[in-house]
C-alpha cells in the first residue's frame, strides 16, 4: 500500500490579506513559517520516504522544513504550479465576490465552469496534476510520500488521488499548514491511471 501525506504550505503574506495567490510566487509570511515547523514536528514519525513539492516558494520551504527534520532531500515537481487564475491574481477575494458575484457563486458551487480571465480551467489543471501523480505513482508503490502543493491544486490532486467533489476551492484556501492522508491500495486502480503520457 502507498501512502500519500498531501501537505498544504504555510500562509503568505497574500493568504492571510484574502487575497488570490495562484500561481504568484511568494515566501511564507512568519506565521507561515510557524505553521510549517508545526507540520514538520506533527510529521516527525510518519515514516516519510520522499517529499515532493510545487515550485512555488511557500510550497519549498514548507517541503524543506519537513524535509530537513526527516534528513531527506526536496525533490521539485514543476507541474505542481498551482492553478493560473489569469487577471484575478492579487485581487482580493472579497473584490471578485462584489464585482463578479455570479462567478463567485459559480466557483463555489461548480468551480470546474469557471475559468478565471486568462486563467487556467481547472479541466486543464486536473490533466496537468493526473500526469505528474502518474509518474510518481509509477516510481512509488508503497511507502509513505509527501506530497505539498498550494490550494487550490491541493484539492485538484485529492480528488485524482480519491475520487470526489472538489468543493469550495476558496473555503479549502483557509488550511494553511495542513494535511492528510490518503491511502493507494492499488497505484494502478487510482484515476491518475487513465490519463495518457
Amino acid at each position: 500500500m502507498l501512502r500519500i501525506i498531501l501537505i498544504r504550505p504555510g500562509s503568505t503574506a497574500f493568504d492571510e490579506q484574502g487575497r488570490i495567490k495562484g500561481t504568484l510566487d511568494m515566501p511564507l509570511s512568519d506565521n507561515g513559517l510557524r505553521q510549517a515547523e508545526q507540520a514538520a514536528e506533527a510529521l516527525a514519525h510518519a515514516e516519510i520516504e520522499a517529499v515532493y513539492s510545487a515550485p512555488c516558494q511557500s510550497a519549498l520551504q514548507t517541503a524543506e522544513t519537513i524535509a530537513d527534520r526527516l534528513e531527506l532531500k526536496v525533490k521539485c515537481v514543476d507541474t505542481l504550479h498551482n492553478l493560473d487564475h489569469g487577471l484575478w491574481h492579487g485581487k482580493l477575494i472579497e473584490e471578485v465576490k462584489q464585482c463578479q458575484p455570479k462567478v463567485y457563486r459559480m466557483w463555489q458551487e461548480q468551480p470546474e465552469t469557471v475559468c478565471p480571465p486568462e486563467g487556467e480551467t481547472l479541466a486543464a489543471a486536473r490533466l496537468r496534476v493526473q500526469k505528474a501523480l502518474k509518474r510518481l505513482l509509477k516510481k512509488h508503490k508503497r511507502g509513505v510520500v509527501g506530497i505539498v502543493v498550494s490550494e487550490p491544486l491541493a484539492s485538484i490532486v485529492r480528488c485524482c488521488l480519491r475520487p470526489g467533489d472538489l468543493g469550495d476551492l476558496w473555503k479549502s484556501e483557509c488550511d494553511f499548514g495542513a494535511w492528510e492522508s490518503i491511502d493507494i491500495d492499488s497505484p494502478t486502480e487510482s484515476a491518475v491511471w487513465a490519463v495518457e503520457g
